[in-house]
């Protein structure tokens, strides 16, 4: 069962939308709520097959879109708003998924196990899922797929900062859509502004919650060694590397067959052995 496109509004005031995943029986299930990444939405590729999957193993998997990702509530399935795109930050990100902890929280909803939430982040979105984990008592549990080690991984020579500061906007190119999708210096900004709230490094030395860590070893867009590094940050984290996974974990856009390529079934077995392992009991 699904529920699509329930709209709910965080703090800044840009609603966004959620798809709901195994909200049915009237019993409390775990709780699980998943981030893309850049350029990413809701509904891309198989992430709703993988929504299937989780709640057929008895669980609520809550999707969403960053109220900024350049989609809209009337079209979500394509970046209409490259502005927005352009205005969203780790911050703005931080506030939706607050938003998506509020909305369950105030829910009410009896299939819902508001003690037991687990985040789940995939590329960029998996920055966010962590901080989010490291800073919030309402989770419980972390799980990133493919995700960056570090906030700032993109901005690290200064000419590049320069010119971004200069110009004002940067753009970054969609390869499946052909357009130039725009980063607004503000994004830099908001990274200095709240640096140290950023900070992954510092966020672990803290954290104790379970935290499991999947790459691919054919990932060309963020290196296996982020997943390395990020196992070495985290003394309470489990890493697990699934051979031939490339950044999607062999899915593609649009996906269209009834089952998970190999590679991303491997994943989500990994997930549930490792949800289920540290249920409370």
């Amino acid at each position: 069962m699904i529920e699509k496109n329930q709209i709910i509004t965080p703090s800044h005031g840009k609603s966004l939308l959620l798809d709901i995943h195994g909200n049915d029986n009237g019993m409390r299930k775990p709780i699980i709520i998943f981030s893309h990444g850049f350029k990413g939405f809701k509904d891309w590729g198989h992430w709703g097959l993988i929504g299937e999957y989780f709640s057929k193993k008895g669980f609520v998997f809550i999707k969403y879109n960053f109220s900024h990702n350049g989609t809209t509530l009337e079209n979500p399935f394509d970046f209409d708003d490259l502005e927005s795109f352009g205005d969203n930050n780790f911050s703005k990100e931080l506030a939706d998924l607050d938003a998506v902890l509020n909305w369950i929280d105030q829910s009410g909803n009896p299939n819902f196990d508001p003690k037991n939430i687990t985040l789940i982040g995939h590329s960029r979105g998996g920055a966010t899922s962590i901080i989010k984990a490291a800073t919030d008592s309402r989770v419980t549990k972390l799980i990133t797929w493919a995700s960056v080690a570090k906030v700032d991984y993109a901005w690290q020579k200064t000419k590049f900062i320069e010119n971004w500061k200069e110009n004002g906007v940067i753009y970054a190119r969609n390869g499946r859509t052909k357009q130039d999708m725009p980063l607004k210096f503000q994004l830099y900004e908001d990274f200095i502004l709240n640096k140290e709230k950023f900070d992954i490094e510092k966020l672990s030395k803290q954290f104790i919650k379970p935290y499991l860590i999947i790459h691919g070893d054919n990932d060309p867009a963020v290196p296996l060694s982020a997943a390395q590094s990020l196992n070495k940050l985290f003394n309470n984290s489990i890493l697990e590397i699934i051979s031939d996974a490339n950044h999607v974990f062999n899915g593609s856009h649009p996906y269209q067959l009834s089952e998970l390529p190999l590679e991303t079934e491997k994943m989500v077995k990994l997930c549930v052995t490792f949800l289920q392992k540290n249920s409370p009991t």
